[in-house]
């Protein structure tokens, strides 16, 4: 990233953390628990997302049980999240790999012990995984400074012109991961989100609300309010 964005991207972590406050502290759940909670989260609300995890959980109370199951028994489970027959096999998949590779599902620790890059390498390597997931479980479960890049991060970053116009979540994620300082990493991800939901939305963005509008080249926006 060259200097001259790096010096922006600092006064949009500046105004959005000034615009929003603190956010909620993590949920801090076991890495098991948060990777297959950000399965869920994929296309679907938090709402949702939530709804799934709870039914999941009432349905198999351990990993264990849910690696055990069927693809259908987990779809079932999970109907309310949206994607079920899709989400479903995933979640088995990717427990079964980790069980695999000799990771105890149940205990609260697994995953947690292992150091960035070889849980990294892990994470990514399970199926259905990827980068997205993999850094929301490092931050949210283990406090990692890893920067996860979803659609409402990487269209706000695309728009400011923090990263390339045509580059993919995972060329934003990466080039978001190398040039944050890691004590801002939950901040401004945090607030990025917020600021994507609320203002910077995909149709119409609010553009004359925005604090951040003076920094903003307004890359791909077309019409706005």
């Amino acid at each position: 990233m060259p200097p001259s964005t790096r010096r922006r991207l600092r006064r949009v972590a500046r105004r959005l953390a000034r615009a929003y406050g603190v956010p909620p502290a993590p949920r801090h759940l076991p890495p098991v628990d948060e990777l297959v909670l950000t399965i869920l989260s994929q296309n679907t609300s938090d709402t949702n997302r939530d709804r799934a995890y709870a039914d999941l959980r009432r349905a198999y109370p351990r990993w264990e049980q849910v690696a055990g199951a069927t693809p259908g028994g987990i779809a079932k489970a999970i109907r309310r999240g949206g994607l079920a027959p899709t989400k479903a096999p995933r979640i088995r998949a990717a427990l079964r790999s980790l069980r695999r590779s000799g990771v105890a599902l149940d205990h609260p620790r697994a995953l947690a012990d292992k150091e960035d890059a070889e849980l990294w390498d892990l994470l990514v390597g399970l199926p259905g995984v990827g980068p997205k997931t993999a850094a929301c479980v490092l931050l949210f479960s283990l406090d990692r400074p890893h920067f996860p890049v979803d659609t409402h991060v990487h269209r706000v970053a695309v728009r400011l012109g923090l990263v390339a116009e045509r580059a993919g979540a995972v060329a934003a994620q990466a080039a978001l991961q190398e040039a944050v300082p890691p004590e801002d990493v939950y901040r401004l991800h945090m607030g990025l989100i917020r600021h994507g939901r609320e203002v910077c939305v995909a149709r119409r963005p609010f553009c004359s609300e925005c604090v951040l509008a003076d920094l903003c080249p307004r890359v791909g926006v077309g019409e706005s309010r």
